[in-house]
């Protein structure tokens, strides 16, 4: 493995986790690019001059949480903890292992939230405090604003469904985090608009089982693992067939 000043990191979607990788890198001086990307928009190909010239000078790229869309050349390495490498630590445990970075209380806090959200966090003995602080930073990298804090409020209210232990909420937007805050804890939940649903909680990997060829083919995406996540990448289903999986989630 290259020496951290060697090589060059490529920052993928905004949320906590990949702001505070921002920050890890500066500290250290380490070389970056920053596009700047929101989930929909993190590909390789927004660095695909960043990662030509990388590989010119004989750098090693690490792509962090950047879906392939391009050929990429050997000097690149993938920094991810989702899909077929859900199996891994946090991008931010994997960026703190390349620079030989200990975890502090709050490194460890953010990671704990990315890989498995509050419950993740309750694991280290989180506070009530500790967890507000995390979830509304993690909402605000995201680009979550008061509007979409009060859409969440009115979705919950209005549209939200009982299935057993399963919570049904068609949201107004795509900003499903301020639902999911708001309605834990809970055991199971499905947030959903026309274009996209996302589940969270238990039986996570069953319902992962039910998509498991979507999956493989990255029109969906899961990570966390048994209490964890899945979804659909946005606008890649018609309404119709948005209903018709979410109608397999709600018989499960």
């Amino acid at each position: 493995m290259n020496k951290a000043e060697d090589s060059l990191f490529l920052l993928g979607g905004y949320d906590l986790e990949m702001l505070t990788i921002r920050n890890l890198l500066e500290s250290r001086k380490v070389d970056y690019a920053d596009r700047r990307l929101n989930w929909q928009t993190a590909v390789a190909s927004s660095y695909h001059k960043e990662i030509a010239e990388a590989e010119r000078e004989g750098r090693t790229v690490y792509g962090i949480e950047l879906r392939e869309d391009m050929s990429l050349p050997p000097v690149y390495r993938r920094i991810d903890h989702h899909d077929d490498l859900a199996h891994l630590p946090s991008a931010l445990e994997q960026v703190a292992e390349i620079l030989h970075l200990p975890m502090d209380r709050r490194m460890q806090l953010v990671a704990a939230n990315d890989r498995a959200y509050i419950p993740g966090m309750l694991r280290l003995g989180a506070t009530a405090e500790e967890i507000e602080w995390i979830r509304r930073a993690d909402r605000k990298a995201q680009g979550v604003t008061e509007e979409d804090e009060r859409l969440a409020e009115k979705a919950i209210a209005e549209n939200r469904e009982e299935v057993g232990d399963l919570y049904v909420v068609r949201a107004f937007n795509s900003r499903f985090s301020p639902v999911c805050d708001r309605l834990f804890p809970y055991r199971r939940l499905l947030v959903y608009t026309d274009s996209e649903w996302v589940y969270y909680g238990e039986k996570a990997l069953q319902v992962a089982a039910l998509f498991k060829e979507e999956i493989g083919e990255r029109k969906m995406f899961c990570g966390g693992g048994e209490s964890g996540y899945v979804g659909t990448s946005k606008g890649r289903y018609s309404q119709e067939e948005l209903m018709e999986m979410i109608d397999k989630i709600k018989r499960l």
